[in-house]
């Protein structure tokens, strides 16, 4: 099952998750480029625009965690739910995406 996990909560599910965690941001580049995250501690960062998953799901470990980020929440869910039904043992999608992001972790990062 597909954890769904506002971004204030991320490092409590990170922490019960027990390893490193990957944040996949699926995104494309011109909302990389219009608001970018620095990624809390515990946390390595992998952008993979929400297209290009099946073809680089290779590049992510599918024993540690994975928490999907997108605008808000939409993409980075069927993201999460794909990389679930491949094997991922421990997925979760960032409720509110981006958008909440920044309201609740870091108002410095553009809303959009």
């Amino acid at each position: 099952m597909v954890d769904q996990v506002r971004p204030s909560l991320l490092n409590d599910w990170a922490t019960h998750a027990g390893a490193r965690a990957q944040l996949v941001d699926v995104r494309e580049p011109w909302e990389l480029q219009t608001a970018a995250v620095q990624p809390p501690e515990g946390f390595d960062v992998v952008v993979i625009p929400m297209n290009e998953i099946p073809a680089r799901v290779a590049e992510l470990d599918p024993e540690r965690p994975v928490a999907c980020l997108c605008h808000h929440g939409a993409r980075s869910f069927r993201v999460a739910m794909f990389l679930e039904q491949q094997g991922f043992a421990k997925v979760a999608n960032i409720a509110g995406g981006i958008d909440a992001w920044s309201q609740e972790l870091d108002p410095g990062v553009p809303r959009y």
